[in-house]
């Protein structure tokens, strides 16, 4: 056994110590901390006969040994916050003279790309909900709301019914932290939308007041949560496996106008992202599955 895994095994005990004592970290969570400094402890192995000549080189390396292993990039990160807790702990104590992990960057994981519908989904989705009655019709026109803006559940639900613009095709969406942004609605939308409040809204509403564009069967205010349960039913309607729900829509809504040519910025606008990295991750998708077609039809793909 080398000498810097003895030394190592008995700061980690120290640490392990400390943590438990003083942060009160439960024993799940000393486990694995002890863990993953074993496994750095024995990859040093006689790389560094000290713990004092360990460098952020080192660090590094196992960093990129765990990745070349296969390990998911959050395992990665997990391992990557113990080695470095336990050598800013040294540098408390003054063990070592500096925290040589503070110069390691942390891994990105990797955002998982959202799940998107296509475009003859969204078709059958949109054709599911009955046109006979008050409640299909409703249906439909929130169904088709979701899909023309982009809109998230809280912002189709506190949509109010001056908030269309109807002769001009776009409506006013309120956003996260009260921002507000202009977004086109397209004329399948703006058709279905007339039709239900010329024959379903007032009904709905009867003796109550409401300005909200939306209402439940009762004529109250419709909350995000029943509008989950509107696209869920509807999905189990239109024959779609999957758990769909109103992000779904949005994510489908991104991803089909970058299909079809959009401007980034403009999608970004039209989505009320603040960061234009958040509207990127469609093109990602979208380059996924150009590569996929390829894949699938191309003689050597």
């Amino acid at each position: 056994m080398s000498y810097v895994l003895f030394a190592m095994r008995e700061l980690i005990e120290q640490f392990m110590q400390y943590l438990s004592v003083e942060c009160g970290l439960r024993p799940n969570s000393l486990k694995a901390y002890s863990r993953d400094l074993r496994a750095f402890a024995a990859f040093l192995g006689k790389r560094a006969d000290d713990v004092a000549r360990v460098a952020d080189s080192d660090i590094s390396a196992f960093v990129a040994a765990e990745r070349k292993r296969g390990l998911a990039p959050t395992s990665i990160s997990r391992k990557l916050v113990a080695v470095k807790m336990f050598f800013r702990y040294l540098a408390q104590e003054r063990i070592i003279a500096e925290d040589i992990s503070a110069l390691v960057e942390s891994p990105r994981a990797a955002k998982p790309l959202p799940n998107v519908l296509s475009v003859a989904e969204v078709e059958t989705l949109l054709n599911a909900p009955d046109p006979t009655t008050l409640l299909g019709l409703r249906d439909r026109a929130i169904l088709e709301m979701f899909y023309a803006t982009g809109a998230r559940a809280t912002e189709v639900a506190e949509m109010r019914v001056n908030d269309v613009n109807f002769e001009y095709g776009y409506a006013l969406v309120r956003g996260k932290g009260g921002k507000e942004r202009i977004v086109p609605v397209g004329r399948a939308a703006i058709e279905m939308l007339k039709n239900y409040l010329a024959t379903v809204r007032a009904s709905l509403l009867g003796k109550k007041e409401s300005d909200r564009l939306f209402l439940s069967r009762t004529g109250r205010s419709i909350d995000r949560a029943t509008l989950f349960n509107i696209v869920r039913k509807q999905a189990l309607i239109a024959g779609i496996p999957e758990n769909i729900s109103p992000h779904m829509l949005r994510h489908s809504f991104a991803s089909h106008l970058l299909a079809g040519g959009a401007d980034l910025r403009v999608v970004q606008e039209m989505l009320g992202h603040s960061d234009i990295s958040t509207t990127q991750i469609y093109t990602h998708l979208e380059k996924d599955r150009l590569k996929s077609i390829h894949s699938r039809f191309h003689p050597r793909g």
